[in-house]
């Protein structure tokens, strides 16, 4: 399966005609609407895309601002940002286009190769500082987050630390290849990052939310739902530019649109 190793949050145009479809929002997705966008122009070479990272919550504030077309988000809509858009008589479109497994990364020098739920929320929160807390040798723990504009972070706040605060002293990085990058560098490193991002450069280690059984983080163990930490990755879009999303939406749904998340290390929805 081919892994995207790092993409900037930053804007790759696709394509530069007039009435190009923005895209905005979450650097999880970015890696997986890059690869849609590059093969949708193929098909359609009068068309224009333009991908941009940021964070979902960056693009869904671009949604509401209408500056961008779809917003991508790694996490689901607040209450509030869609009262928003509901307010402007834009109301909102909610797309399931892939699935992630949420992959928790250690460097590959690290002998820790298995962690509870509980005990991730306990290296995340601060309560566990050194890798022989659990199981691992003598050396302190170094925590990367996703900054509190991502919806990685989000969901994995609410997944794996139940709504608990991260720790204050936390590293937090403004974009997912930013931890891959540091973890890959950092022995006693750990952080979180969606799974078409994991490589040869980090470890991702298996995780239990029962205590028993230990999973990790695969195309198959997604699928089956027998990975624990998989969350579903959105397009949101108002019902007023449904027409112009619309042919590059429904290629992003269909067998071959749904080839390139497999492709890309995400899992389809087909």
């Amino acid at each position: 399966m081919k892994k995207i190793v790092m993409l900037l949050a930053a804007a790759v145009m696709v394509s530069g005609t007039v009435s190009a479809q923005k895209l905005k929002g979450s650097d999880s997705v970015l890696p997986l609407a890059q690869k849609e966008a590059e093969n949708y122009l193929k098909k359609n070479p009068s068309s224009g895309v333009t991908v941009t990272g940021g964070g979902s919550g960056v693009g869904i504030a671009a949604l509401i601002d209408n500056t961008t077309d779809i917003a991508m988000a790694s996490r689901k809509i607040k209450i509030d940002e869609r009262m928003k858009l509901q307010n402007a008589k834009r109301p909102v479109v909610e797309k399931i286009i892939a699935w992630d497994a949420l992959a928790v990364v250690v460097n590959p020098k690290n002998p820790v190769s298995q962690l509870t739920r509980e005990q991730l929320e306990g290296i995340f929160t601060g309560k566990i500082t050194n890798w022989n807390q659990v199981g691992g040798p003598n050396m302190k723990i170094v925590v990367y987050s996703r900054e509190t504009s991502s919806g990685t972070y989000e969901f994995f706040k609410e997944s794996v630390l139940k709504n608990k605060n991260y720790m204050a002293s936390v590293l937090s990085m403004p974009a997912t290849g930013a931890i891959i990058q540091s973890v890959s560098q950092t022995p006693g490193a750990i952080g979180y990052v969606g799974h078409a991002y994991v490589n040869d450069e980090v470890k991702a280690i298996r995780v239990s939310y029962d205590g028993k059984n230990f999973v990790e983080p695969t195309y198959a163990n997604a699928k089956n739902k027998s990975y624990p930490v998989v969350r579903p990755l959105y397009f949101y879009y108002t019902k007023d530019h449904e027409a112009k999303v619309k042919a590059f939406i429904d290629y992003v749904m269909s067998a071959e649109g749904q080839k390139w998340v497999k492709e890309v290390g995400y899992i389809d929805v087909l």
